[in-house]
């Protein structure tokens, strides 16, 4: 079992940090710290999608070299990036939505927020 999970770590740091990020985002009443572990989560998806993709002794598919190494694909390099790139502009647009809600509000917790709305 633990020669399986040395061969394999990449998967299990996959599966510790979505757990962290899937607490955090359950578990916290702050929203800072919820969007924080969206973006946890989001990483470890990322992992996932890279460490799926690796080709033990694989070569770039650009330019025949005359050996029979095979190809890595890619394509989940380029999904990743793109998603980073989606990720970021998320981040953003959901930090922007918690500077509004706290000038709104006076807290970024969701208990209290969501006590201050039931009031209104």
């Amino acid at each position: 079992m633990i020669e399986l999970l040395a061969s394999h770590y990449a998967y299990v740091l996959v599966f510790v940090v979505l757990g962290i990020g899937l607490y955090m985002t359950i578990a916290s009443q702050n929203l800072v710290k919820k969007l924080i572990g969206v973006n946890l989560f989001q990483s470890a998806i990322f992992l996932f999608f890279v460490a799926t993709a690796y080709v033990e002794g694989g070569r770039a598919p650009i330019l025949k070299t005359g050996t029979d190494a095979p190809l890595a694909s890619p394509l989940p390099q380029v999904i990743v990036l793109t998603a980073i790139v989606v990720g970021i502009a998320l981040t953003a647009v959901g930090l922007a939505l918690i500077v509004r809600i706290h000038g709104e509000y006076g807290t970024l917790r969701e208990d209290t927020l969501r006590e201050v709305r039931t009031d209104e």
